[in-house]
């Protein structure tokens, strides 16, 4: 088991009001096993999402991310435990507009202490598996908004998450690039075995993804389920899978172009 979530509750305060958003959510989430979040606005969805990523702390209950308590940590360890085990996927890409594609990808690795050599490498691997290769020098402005999301998307992937968690991460898409989008996140979930916890509004995608919860009124009403090889990647004309994308939010910005590691190698 990858995720254990027990009496997830998370309130907000406004006006001298209580208001209660996760009212004791319980859950297990496997290694390798891909979920979606449904239900109307309101519900808690993305609360939950950013719950369970650390990126919000709860009211009240547990969280476990194997065998490490995450409730228990304090604000330095989260961080340095999210920054190497959890990815982020949002509607907006995020990327720093200073910076190149390469770059932009090598970011959340140089903050966690890798080498500017480790990092380039596997940055360069991402950018060729989400089709950029080419684009590696061009800076976000220079990018269409799928090439943006796919530069996100890598960028969540550099290190090597068990946890991908995505909110609407189609949501500013069109639908021909959506739906590349959502071949994608299936081909990662496949290939690297990562666990991803997705939040959609989107129907389609929501029915190939093979567990579905359906929170209603900050609880998780009911669950569905399907088999993994139910879905199909949708093709274009020329059989090529589109391949566009989204991702992980670096919040560290950078005041300068040139990044540095900590021997003072350069990107």
């Amino acid at each position: 088991m990858l995720v254990r979530v027990e009496g997830l509750k998370k309130d907000f305060y406004h006006g001298g009001r209580k208001i209660q958003v996760l009212k004791g959510i319980d859950l297990q989430i496997e290694k390798g096993e891909m979920l979606s979040i449904e239900g109307a606005s309101g519900v808690g969805k993305s609360t939950l999402l950013h719950v369970i990523g650390t990126l919000d702390t709860p009211s009240s209950g547990r969280i476990w991310f194997e065998d490490h308590e995450l409730t228990a940590l304090d604000p330095a360890q989260l961080a340095h435990f999210r920054g190497r085990n959890i990815g982020f996927v949002f509607q907006a890409h995020h990327l720093l507009p200073e910076f190149t594609a390469l770059e932009n990808i090598m970011l959340p690795a140089l903050i966690q202490r890798l080498p500017v050599s480790k990092a380039k490498k596997r940055a360069k691997e991402l950018l060729d598996s989400v089709g950029l290769s080419h684009r590696s020098s061009h800076k976000p402005g220079q990018l269409s908004g799928g090439e943006q999301q796919r530069v996100a998307l890598a960028r969540a992937l550099i290190m090597r998450p068990k946890l991908l968690l995505a909110d609407e991460p189609t949501g500013n898409l069109d639908s021909k690039t959506g739906e590349g989008v959502h071949n994608l996140f299936f081909r990662m979930n496949e290939e690297r075995e990562i666990t991803i916890l997705m939040v959609t509004h989107n129907r389609e995608l929501a029915s190939r993804i093979p567990r579905q919860l359906h929170m209603v009124d900050g609880l998780i009403d009911h669950t569905s389920t399907r088999k993994p090889e139910d879905h199909k990647e949708v093709k274009d004309g020329n059989g090529a899978q589109d391949l566009e994308i989204t991702t992980d939010i670096v919040k560290e910005s950078a005041s300068k172009v040139s990044v540095h590691s900590t021997s003072g190698e350069s990107i």
